[in-house]
């Protein structure tokens, strides 16, 4: 049984909102709101409201969390990508499996924006990787 090692738990173990909101790096009230959005996170509630994730809810919300702030998909984005292939299937390759690309919302966009566009997120992938060996 594998231990978690932040928190000493199993890693099947359920683990609090404060638990989850350390381990994907994401404010309690983004999750509670992602819950309002997304009918497929579904957390235990026990007495006095509190959240359990079971390790899959955890896997659903990092998922979530990829395609909002590191693939650029809008919210609404990803409930369409949700309701086409289902929790379980945006996994590693969802955006191919989907048919849905993650770049659609410049579909309209001139080939010199779009490469002006590309070298910006470029920079800042490469400032990003700096930042993270410091």
């Amino acid at each position: 049984m594998a231990l978690s090692r932040q928190t000493g738990k199993s890693a099947a173990a359920f683990r609090t909102i404060s638990e989850v909101s350390d381990e994907l790096d994401v404010p309690q009230h983004v999750l509670r709101f992602w819950e309002t959005k997304f009918a497929q996170i579904k957390p235990l509630k026990r007495g006095g409201g509190r959240r359990y994730y079971r390790p899959e809810d955890i896997d659903l919300l990092r998922r979530i969390r990829d395609l909002l702030y590191r693939e650029g998909y809008t919210i609404k984005g990803v409930q369409k990508l949700l309701r086409e292939v289902g929790k379980s299937g945006i996994g590693k390759g969802y955006v191919a499996d989907a048919g849905v690309s993650a770049n659609q919302a410049d579909a309209g966009l001139s080939a010199p924006v779009r490469q002006e566009l590309q070298a910006v997120l470029s920079e800042l992938e490469s400032l990003s990787a700096a930042l993270r060996r410091r």
